[in-house]
């Protein structure tokens, strides 16, 4: 047997991994973005109760300041995506998502940005920052043409809502009209690795960046996503984090060129702070009689698990599934940031060796690792067998490389034990967005999570 330092030290040698081609399809989150494009279809959500008193208030005492934020091709007016946004400042700042100016912060050479408001007027915007982690953006006006509109304020964080609060929701769904929706809050998602308001109410696609308001007309959150074939299940992002990115830039210079490198820089923070807190964690049992099986704890990930049958006659299984339910986004064609494991306890003695064997090497064979694709490389592979006290297992670690983000990984990591004819536990680990070392600290740590289960 090699030893586990022989097969992570094969990748130190590895050559540069951004030099190959790459594609695999990148990973969706169960919360999927109440983006800019129209990604639902027509009728898919069901249509707003009609508004209370108190909506149609707050609407008619906030809609100056309410805009829909467009990203247009840099020479046409056909638009690429819709969202929306609202004016925090005097100077014309406006906050909206990350999401909805992707396409302008990356390749500003073919995008740009205007807005419109709820009279019909419009303009020009320049970014002046944004944070990836929280999928919010900082804009600007450009000139005076909403000079003296006013601005929305936020809530003050010493004065925290309580479930059950009414809170009003205001964007452009579906590029149709403007509008306010009236939910509830509901405290924060459980198990987030960062704090997302569940919101009852329904948030649609266009109203992306848009404000949401409480009884007095003070930002509580920022519309960001919704959770699609669900019934008024709808994310927020707190309103602290969109304060306290105008106050740190609220007089910096607007974004000049493609934004990768700050991106880049964000990522790299945000991966760096997962690896820990996810390393920092024991492992917890996962009950098998003969192996222990990595499962993590829920602190901010889900896990659900299924098996066979008791009568079976078959292949008995038993699976177990675990992943964050939050991704950042990056770009319409790739999500990154999280972590997604999995394994499967095979017992085939009512089969016999031959025909376990067969459908045991099947299921490992069928694991897909990859191809390359427009945002990273073709996958490089390592393939050794390793021992875990005393337990033989066959391991295969994986690294793909981000074409426009230097120094970041997808990493998977695939094991499988091979001690016995008729029994055996498949596991695979996947980690999206993560730089060298941390690739290595996190395909050791999974390792290690495999061993015998102590009698």
């Amino acid at each position: 047997m090699l030893s586990l330092g022989l097969l992570l030290g094969a990748l130190l040698v590895a050559p540069d991994l951004r030099a190959q081609p790459a594609s695999a399809p990148a990973a969706t989150p169960a919360a999927t973005s109440a983006a800019t494009s129209a990604a639902a279809p027509p009728g898919a959500r069901a249509a707003p109760a009609p508004v209370s008193a108190s909506a149609r208030r707050l609407y008619e005492r906030s809609k100056g300041q309410l805009l829909q934020i467009r990203t247009l091709l840099k020479t046409q007016d056909s638009q690429a995506s819709v969202g929306s946004g609202f004016i925090v400042s005097e100077q014309g700042h406006v906050i909206t998502n990350y999401h909805v100016i992707s396409q302008f912060a990356l390749e500003p050479e073919n995008f740009r940005l205007r807005y419109a408001t709820t009279e019909g007027e419009g303009g020009q915007l320049e970014l002046i920052d944004f944070d990836a982690r929280r999928d919010l953006a900082l804009l600007r006006v450009v000139g005076d043409g909403l000079k003296g509109v006013g601005q929305l304020s936020f809530r003050p964080q010493g004065q925290p809502l309580s479930k059950g609060d009414r809170i009003y929701s205001m964007g452009n769904p579906h590029d149709v009209a403007f509008a306010v929706v009236e939910g509830t809050y509901n405290g924060l998602v459980e198990r987030s690795f960062d704090p997302l308001i569940y919101y009852s109410g329904s948030i649609n696609s266009g109203m992306s960046g848009g404000p949401v308001l409480d009884e007095d007309g003070r930002v509580v959150g920022i519309n960001v996503s919704a959770m699609f074939f669900a019934q008024q299940m709808s994310f927020l992002v707190p309103a602290e984090y969109a304060e306290k990115l105008l106050q740190r830039s609220r007089d910096a210079k607007p974004i000049k060129g493609a934004a990768w490198t700050r991106l880049r820089d964000q990522l790299m923070a945000y991966q760096d702070e997962l690896v820990t807190r996810f390393t920092a964690q024991p492992w917890q049992s996962a009950n098998h009689a003969h192996y222990r099986l990595p499962v993590p704890e829920q602190t901010f990930m889900r896990c659900w698990g299924r098996g066979t049958p008791a009568d079976t006659k078959g292949l008995d299984f038993e699976r177990s599934q675990c992943r964050m339910e939050h991704a950042i986004f990056v770009s319409g064609s790739l999500q990154t940031g999280w972590l997604d494991m999995s394994h499967e306890a095979y017992d085939g003695s009512k089969l016999g060796t031959l025909r376990f064997a067969r459908q045991y090497s099947g299921s490992f064979r069928n694991e897909r690792l990859g191809r390359p694709d427009k945002s990273r490389t073709a996958p490089f592979c390592k393939e050794d067998f390793v021992e875990r006290d005393g337990l033989p297992l066959r391991a295969v670690v994986c690294l793909r490389a981000y074409r426009k983000l230097e120094g970041l990984h997808d990493l998977s990591v695939l094991v499988t034990t091979v001690d016995a004819k008729t029994e055996g536990a498949l596991g695979r680990f996947d980690a999206r967005g993560v730089s060298f070392d941390n690739a290595l600290k996190l395909a050791s740590h999974y390792l290690e999570g495999f061993a015998w289960t102590k009698k």
